[in-house]
């Protein structure tokens, strides 16, 4: 006669614990896996906004640049003179703080 193995019976509570360290198991690997992939795409979109930002200072030095050199006075007078504009320093009065005094000393005078 050959010896049968008994068979133990499980409860419904070690089937249940059972089950939950299977998924458990299971699920571990998977949101790891799930949790270095959303991780990798941000610092993807991190580095690509980084290079977006690099490139738009590049523009704006550029620009600030070009608004230097075409504020400057020998643009400026290049394109007045090609307006048929010119510079006359004889129109012109400068202003001191001390010129109310200048002017009260003359009227004193006369």
């Amino acid at each position: 006669m050959k010896a049968r193995k008994k068979r133990l019976k499980m409860s419904k509570f070690e089937r249940l614990l059972y089950v939950f360290t299977f998924a458990l198991i299971v699920a571990t690997p998977i949101s790891i896996i799930f949790s270095q992939a959303t991780l990798s795409k941000i610092n993807y979109d991190v580095e690509k906004t980084k290079k977006k930002i690099l490139v738009q200072q590049k523009k704006n030095e550029s620009l600030e640049m070009k608004l230097d050199e075409l504020a400057s006075l020998d643009k400026i007078q290049e394109v007045a003179k090609a307006q048929g504009l010119g510079y006359n320093g004889d129109r012109h009065k400068t202003v001191t703080e001390g010129a109310d005094k200048d002017e009260e000393e003359q009227e004193e005078q006369k």
